[in-house]
């Protein structure tokens, strides 16, 4: 199998799904907790910005900026391999988590980012797991509702790193 190229690898909004391994148990609350702490210890990296984001059971969504010379593709090779062995050692299993790629796709304008962010915070729902998205405890819609990012580090472990983008939805980001 053919390698996927990523010709934006760094200083861009990008949009990243990474999905569990079809093979492997849902993750559950004590997981998402090891999978938020192994995101953080990544976002150490000077510039690393994440600015939204959700776990499910099954899968996850971000949105991140990776800054020149931090690539998308070395954030999530930290935080798979970190979070693999954490759950794995809770779990008491040994298998791998992750499958090696994941989807990635470069947000180009203000509105296209606003439109991301909305479809991601209301996954939980499309999936059942809550009839409101306000409803599910991991995601980062909360503080885009107003809880600050303390509290929301509190309830999660993960908080966002806020950003301004310019009003006109058709700028290009």
């Amino acid at each position: 199998m053919s390698r996927r190229r990523r010709p934006f690898l760094y200083d861009r909004y990008i949009f990243v799904t990474i999905n569990l391994l079809k093979s492997r148990a849902k993750l559950r609350d004590t997981d998402l907790v090891r999978l938020a702490h192994a995101l953080t210890r990544r976002r150490r990296q000077p510039g690393l910005a994440l600015t939204a984001w959700v776990f499910l059971p099954e899968h996850g969504h971000a949105i991140i900026y990776p800054p020149y010379p931090l690539t998308l593709s070395r954030v999530f090779q930290a935080v798979k391999v970190s979070s693999t062995l954490s759950i794995n050692l809770r779990r008491r299993e040994a298998e791998e988590l992750w499958p090696g790629c994941f989807f990635d796709h470069a947000l180009r304008t203000v509105k296209e980012y606003r439109e991301t962010v909305a479809y991601l915070h209301r996954n939980p729902v499309r999936r059942g797991l809550g009839r409101r998205a306000e409803d599910w405890k991991w995601s980062s819609l909360p503080e885009y509702a107003g809880v600050s990012g303390e509290e929301q580090e509190r309830r999660c472990g993960l908080r966002l790193d806020r950003v301004r983008l310019p009003a006109e939805e058709n700028t290009r980001i």
